[in-house]
């Protein structure tokens, strides 16, 4: 199937490894400008050039933003004046209970998660009206439904990034522009990856003992009763950008395995 994403500018932050990378990837396989974000100019070259290799794509290009520092976000908007399909990938993540969540933590939080999205959506969304086709997402999570007890504030966040993409869509009546959210599931990204090994060394099993027994306790209703792969929501996600996706506007769509149990 033809996306007809071909020459369409894409921003995906966070997008070294993990989800973001996996977004990034299709987008470029399927001819679209692509601007690769990392923390680091070691890791955004290494993604940049693998993903050229891997698709044939020369369009990929690196941009180094941490999003904690609002100035980094301001030399990145000045150094990308105008996309046609961003992404709102990047995060952080903690389990820790709620008592020991401090509030510069729950500031850091806020700041990476929610104002990232904020702060890029404010900086091309009018453009984007004034062409008249743009595509925003927010890569929310299963998270912002069912609030995990081990990540209160990660939760948090990833709630309040349906209110910004509803919101937001709400201002795209009678145009070409589409703000959506995507909520993951459980997803083996690097980051989960290292906390799964982690666990198992910690407690002296076996890393698939460690994943039976996260389905088998901390997301019971899973329903696919494994990890997802980067690849499996970035196929929805690059779906969604795309000019077939016009019907879906201020939508939160799961691709989250199942998790929720909810029949909408």
């Amino acid at each position: 199937m033809d996306l007809q994403l071909r020459d369409k500018t894409a921003l995906v932050t966070g997008s070294t490894a993990g989800i973001g990378y996996a977004i990034a990837k299709q987008l470029a396989a399927e001819g679209a400008k692509v601007f690769v974000n990392g923390r680091t100019q070691l890791r955004v070259n290494e993604a940049v050039e693998k993903i050229k290799a891997d698709t044939g794509n020369h369009q990929v290009t690196g941009v180094i933003c941490d999003f904690l520092k609002p100035e980094q976000v301001a030399a990145l908007i000045s150094q990308i004046p105008e996309v046609d399909i961003l992404v709102n990938n990047v995060a952080i993540f903690d389990p820790k209970p709620f008592k020991d969540i401090t509030d510069d933590e729950w500031l850091k939080f806020y700041q990476v998660n929610v104002m990232s999205g904020v702060r890029l959506s404010r900086a091309y969304f009018d453009r984007m009206i004034e062409k008249n086709w743009g595509r925003i997402i927010f890569i929310s999570s299963e998270s912002a439904l069912q609030i995990p007890a081990e990540m209160i504030h990660y939760g948090m966040t990833k709630t309040a990034q349906l209110a910004i993409s509803r919101g937001l869509a709400e201002l795209t009546k009678g145009t070409n522009v589409t703000v959506n959210a995507v909520l993951p599931g459980p997803t083996l990204s690097e980051g989960v990856g290292e906390f799964v090994e982690k666990l198992a060394k910690d407690q002296k099993k076996t890393v698939e003992e460690i994943k039976h027994e996260f389905f088998l306790t901390i997301r019971p209703t899973s329903l696919v009763q494994r990890f997802l792969t980067p690849d499996e929501v970035a196929n929805m996600v690059t779906y969604l950008v795309s000019p077939l996706a016009a019907a879906t506007n201020g939508a939160a769509i799961r691709a989250e395995g199942g998790v929720v149990k909810t029949a909408v």
